[in-house]
C-alpha cells in the first residue's frame, strides 16, 4: 500500500483534495462548522491532506521541503517588481478596456475598495496556503514527468475542481462566479505561478504574486458582485492570454538562442 501511494503521491492528492472538500464544505451547508472555522479551514485541511501523504511517503524530510521555497528570498529585483505590479496591471487594463467598449469615463471604473485589515490578512495566509499546495507541492512535482507549462495547467483543472464546492455554496468566497471562467482564470494564476518559480525557485516570490492577485480582486471592481460576470470574464481571459504570452516569448526566444548556437558550432 505504501509503495503504491508513493509511487502515485501527486495524483492520489489532486484526486482527493477536492473530495475532501467537498464533504468540508457540505458540512458548512449543514451548520456542522462556524463561518469562520470555515473559511480558513477549508485551505488547512488541504494541507493537512497533504502533510499526512508526505509523511507516508516522503516522512519529515518530505514536510520540511514543502515549505522550503518559501525561504529562498534572494531572487533578482525585477521578480519582486514584475510579481507586485502584474495583477494590478491586468485589472487596470481590463477596467480601461471596459470603459472604452462602454464609451465612458475611466475614472467611472477606477474605484478602488479599501477592505478591513482583518481581510488583508485573511487573503495573505490563503495566499500563503495556496502557495505551498499549489505551486511549492503540486506544480513542483508535477514538473518532474512534464513541462511546467503543462504541469501549471493540469493543476489549474484540479484546482478549480477544488473551488467549485466553494462557489457554488457562495461563502468565503466573491458570489456569482461563473465556473468556466473561473478555470479560465485558475489557468492564467497557476501558468503565471509556474513562470515565476521556474525562474526564480522562490516560494516568497510566489506568495507575493498569489497575494496581489487577491488584494487586485477585492480593491478593484472586477469581481461579479461589483462589476458584474461580463468584467470578471474579461479579466480572467485577459490574465491567461497575458500568461500565455509569457511562456511563447520564452519559448520563442529559446528556440532562437539555440538557432544561434546550433549554426555558430
Amino acid at each position: 500500500m505504501k509503495s503504491f501511494i508513493r509511487k502515485y503521491e501527486i495524483w492520489i492528492f489532486l484526486i482527493l483534495g477536492p473530495i475532501t472538500n467537498v464533504f468540508f464544505v457540505q458540512a458548512r451547508i449543514n451548520g456542522l462548522i462556524s463561518s469562520s472555522v470555515y473559511n480558513t479551514g477549508r485551505f488547512c485541511i488541504l494541507l493537512f491532506l497533504l502533510i499526512c501523504i508526505l509523511k507516508i511517503t516522503k516522512g519529515n524530510k518530505g514536510i520540511i521541503n514543502l515549505f522550503k521555497p518559501m525561504l529562498n528570498w534572494r531572487v533578482h529585483p525585477k521578480w519582486y517588481l514584475l510579481v507586485l505590479v502584474f495583477p494590478t496591471t491586468i485589472g487596470v487594463i481590463t477596467l480601461l478596456l471596459k470603459a472604452f467598449y462602454n464609451d465612458v469615463e475611466y475614472s467611472t471604473f477606477l474605484n478602488v475598495n479599501i477592505t478591513t485589515f482583518r481581510g488583508y490578512v485573511a487573503n495573505l495566509v490563503w495566499a500563503f496556503l495556496g502557495e505551498v499546495v499549489w505551486v511549492s507541492y503540486c506544480i513542483r512535482e508535477l514538473s518532474k514527468i512534464v513541462k511546467p507549462f503543462y504541469a501549471s495547467q493540469i493543476i489549474a483543472v484540479f484546482w478549480t475542481l477544488w473551488f467549485i464546492p466553494i462557489i457554488l455554496l457562495g461563502e468565503g468566497i466573491f458570489p456569482e462566479i461563473p465556473i468556466l471562467p473561473a478555470l479560465i482564470f485558475f489557468m492564467g494564476i497557476a501558468g503565471m505561478c509556474a513562470f515565476i518559480y521556474k525562474h526564480t525557485k522562490s516560494g516568497l516570490c510566489v506568495l507575493l504574486l498569489q497575494c496581489m492577485v487577491n488584494y487586485t480582486a477585492i480593491s478593484l471592481p472586477l469581481m461579479p458582485t461589483y462589476g458584474g460576470a461580463p468584467t470578471y470574464t474579461a479579466f480572467a481571459t485577459i490574465y491567461f492570454l497575458t500568461m500565455l504570452a509569457f511562456w511563447i516569448t520564452e519559448y520563442l526566444l529559446t528556440m532562437n538562442k539555440n538557432k544561434k548556437l546550433i549554426q555558430s558550432s
